[in-house]
């Protein structure tokens, strides 16, 4: 699966992705990064990617005309390496990061798990110029509050999506028995050596039917204290 990264600051999620598990799919070949400098596809000596905004108030705004050719650059590029592989068809959407969008969730990151190209578009300043919504896909936003760019919101998507992959984790199922599996539904308490910990004058144990090894009983006490989210 392939995830492109349209930013005026390309580099500036390299060493996330560049640890643990990221990493290790990236090398394994389950996913590819690609970061994309939004400067490139200014015309002017200055490399602008904003302007003042209409009707006045603080801040800039991103501009239309880069965004609109680099997507067309970047869709070129996916159908170009499509003809290489000789593969047909690519399934490929392009979300915009933004405060307003859909919020984000275990189910969406299932569904988009399926696609082959994702391109993501990520804001600055004061926000994009709202003829690039025409453009895209789908407006994300990873949760209600505001960052300062959409990058963070890109690697969010990416690390909740490359999980679900196969071949991305040490263990397939991992993913699973875990939180948000299954629509607001929370994962088990987990615990692991030692069985008793001491501190402050306090035995702290691990629950007894962990260590029974009856697996139909351990089973059901995990089933119990999985918690719905309300």
């Amino acid at each position: 699966m392939h995830f492109h990264i349209l930013s005026i600051f390309p580099n500036i999620l390299d060493s996330y992705f560049n640890e643990s598990i990221l990493k290790r799919a990236q090398k394994n070949n389950v996913i590819k990064i690609h970061t994309h400098a939004l400067r490139d596809w200014t015309t002017d000596k200055h490399k602008t990617v904003d302007d003042t905004p209409y009707g006045g108030g603080a801040g800039m705004v991103m501009k239309v005309e880069p965004i609109f050719k680099a997507l067309k650059a970047l869709q070129l590029s996916i159908t170009n390496y499509q003809l290489r592989i000789n593969t047909k068809t690519s399934k490929t959407k392009i979300i915009l990061l933004s405060a307003k969008g859909k919020t984000w969730n275990q189910q969406l990151a299932k569904k988009y798990s399926k696609l082959d190209n994702i391109i993501f578009v990520c804001g600055r300043y004061e926000g994009i110029d709202e003829r690039v919504k025409k453009f895209v896909d789908e407006e994300i936003s990873i949760g209600d509050y505001v960052l300062t760019g959409g990058e963070l919101g890109a690697a969010v998507i990416i690390d909740s999506i490359a999980r679900l992959l196969p071949g991305a984790l040490g263990n397939a199922a991992s993913s699973v028995d875990e939180s948000h599996s299954q629509p607001g539904v929370l994962e088990y308490p987990q615990y692991t050596k030692p069985d008793v910990f001491e501190a402050d004058s306090k035995k702290l144990r691990v629950p007894k039917v962990l260590l029974s090894g009856h697996h139909a009983e351990i089973n059901k006490w995990r089933a119990k204290q999985s918690k719905v989210k309300k």
